[in-house]
């Protein structure tokens, strides 16, 4: 006899069966999330790598998912020419991976586009490895070298070291921005490490460029007259050669001490004196008039041809004329045209601007710090840029060493070499470093950003991504400023553009975990 078994009819059976299909859908559940677990720390770790090196001439910044032996490696490469912080735009670059007995090698001659080269590389095998960029220009060859990079066997290698990995290659989030390498080369754009120096006071002052005494010429008038300018584009500023004509000074209508008379009157006594000196010689071979008496002769002839010539030279018909005595341009005009003036009055007063003074008085109490100031800077009122005495060629000539009841001030005087913009009359704000013992952490003052009453930095975690930092500041030399907290020696701070970042800023959040986007 056959039996058949309903198994849809039996509770244990069907409870069996219902058990199996639930153990299969959860076991397929696991491995599907445990894959996508795989998947999301992969995709985690595309682009992960943010590394940047400098050399005395470039900053090389890299972008590149993790190294995977035997696995090809896209590497966005961003180079930027330190002098001026913008894209290097010819070239030839030699990305080089060492490790193991061969190095790894890609030579690009084109660019991607200005400042980038993408390079693919193959690690040959697991380890650490360095990865180095060889780059030629027409000028010279320089090596950048990137800091040590781990070459993984697999991706779960990989994973689980990714919670030792340098700080140097992890972007953090917190209050940061991001400004792409494309957006900083179009701008005036720049950054530094943070200076430690040493700065003792600072005296802050206000002075007024002049012209040095040596550099100013006055011309005055050699007779009375009337002026008479020779040129109709004789103004204040206008540039003039030496031996230039400048203006006549025209005496011929005077009646007293009538240029005419003078000129005649020295003619006549010219015309004397030569023939009586051509007549004593005569008798002198004859030996008639004595040596004495010729010699007295001589001196009187040429007593008065000096006269007659000079008269002849610069006055003609009843007028002196008169030249620039050296090449400059004119600083000040004293008097009209037409205007009379006395023999002797000063016409006008040229300037050469070679070199130029800024003279600046300063409180007493600061007496004891003027032998130890090490360096002066200064800008024009009004001006954002500012000037160093070094670069100017500049020096302290002098100051004074006493005070009264007329000026209780003491004068210092700084000598510069005009070789900039500044010219005689401008005002200036003057900041003098004294010599100091104490290390401070100093940032270039374009680095610093004000917001709301308080101060704000912008520190390089990658060239891509800043922290907005809080600082407490101190003292300013007009270039660099003091950073009392906030701030850590071999840290990198933006300096040009530090203001653009906080407009970038303000407009909007930063995806700190967004892939690199060109």
């Amino acid at each position: 006899m056959k039996y058949r078994i309903n198994r849809a009819n039996n509770p244990k059976m069907k409870t069996y069966y219902i058990l199996i299909i639930i153990s299969i859908f959860v076991a397929a559940f696991i491995s599907c999330n445990n894959n996508r677990h795989e998947d999301e720390h992969v995709n985690q770790h595309d682009e992960s790598l943010h590394m940047t090196a400098y050399s005395s001439e470039y900053e090389v910044y890299v972008t590149a998912s993790p190294f995977f032996a035997g696995q090809t490696v896209h590497v966005l490469t961003h180079i930027t020419i330190l002098e001026d912080f913008k894209p290097l735009t010819q070239g030839r670059v030699t990305a080089i991976l060492s490790s193991g007995n061969e190095p790894v090698k890609q030579t690009l001659a084109e660019l991607t586009q200005a400042g980038i080269y993408e390079f693919e590389i193959k690690p040959a095998v697991e380890g650490t490895g360095i990865l180095s960029f060889e780059i030629e220009t027409d000028s010279d060859v320089s090596v950048v070298t990137m800091q040590p990079v781990e070459i993984y066997g697999d991706v779960h290698e990989a994973i689980s070291d990714e919670a030792e990995t340098d700080s140097h290659n992890k972007v953090s989030g917190g209050n940061s921005v991001s400004f792409l390498k494309e957006q900083s080369w179009r701008i005036d754009f720049s950054t530094e490490m943070v200076k430690e120096e040493a700065i003792g006071q600072i005296i802050r002052s206000t002075g007024q460029i002049r012209n040095t005494p040596e550099d100013v010429r006055v011309v005055s008038s050699a007779m009375g007259g009337f002026v008479q300018f020779t040129s109709g584009s004789l103004f204040v500023g206008t540039e003039v050669n030496s031996g230039q004509s400048l203006f006549r000074i025209d005496g011929s209508s005077m009646a007293d001490n009538n240029l005419s008379v003078r000129f005649a009157e020295a003619e006549s006594e010219y015309n004397r004196a030569k023939a009586e000196y051509e007549r004593k010689e005569i008798l002198a071979v004859e030996r008639i008039v004595s040596e004495s008496e010729l010699n007295k002769a001589l001196a009187e002839y040429k007593s008065a041809e000096a006269n007659y010539n000079n008269l002849r030279r610069n006055f003609t018909e009843g007028s002196q004329s008169v030249n620039s005595p050296i090449s400059g341009y004119i600083k000040d005009l004293l008097v009209d045209n037409g205007q009379y003036v006395d023999a002797g009055e000063p016409i006008m007063t040229l300037s050469q601007n070679r070199r130029l003074i800024i003279q600046t008085d300063i409180q007493p109490k600061y007496y004891d710090l003027l032998d130890n100031i090490t360096s002066v800077n200064f800008r024009m009122l009004n001006s954002e840029h500012t000037y160093s005495m070094d670069e100017t060629g500049g020096e302290i000539l002098a100051f004074g060493r006493s005070v009264d009841l007329s000026n209780p001030l003491i004068t210092l005087t700084i000598q510069l070499e005009n070789g900039t913009d500044l010219f005689p009359g401008s005002l200036v704000e003057l900041f003098m470093k004294t010599e100091g013992d104490l290390q401070v952490l100093t940032v270039p003052n374009e680095s610093i950003v004000e917001e709301m009453g308080n101060y704000f930095v912008y520190v390089q975690q990658t060239p891509e991504l800043f922290e907005k930092r809080l600082v407490v500041k101190g003292a300013t030399d007009g270039r660099r400023t003091e950073i009392k907290d906030g701030l850590s020696p071999g840290e990198r701070v933006v300096g040009k553009g530090a203001v653009l970042l906080k407009l970038s800023q303000s407009t909007g959040s930063v995806d700190v975990h967004s892939g690199h986007v060109h």
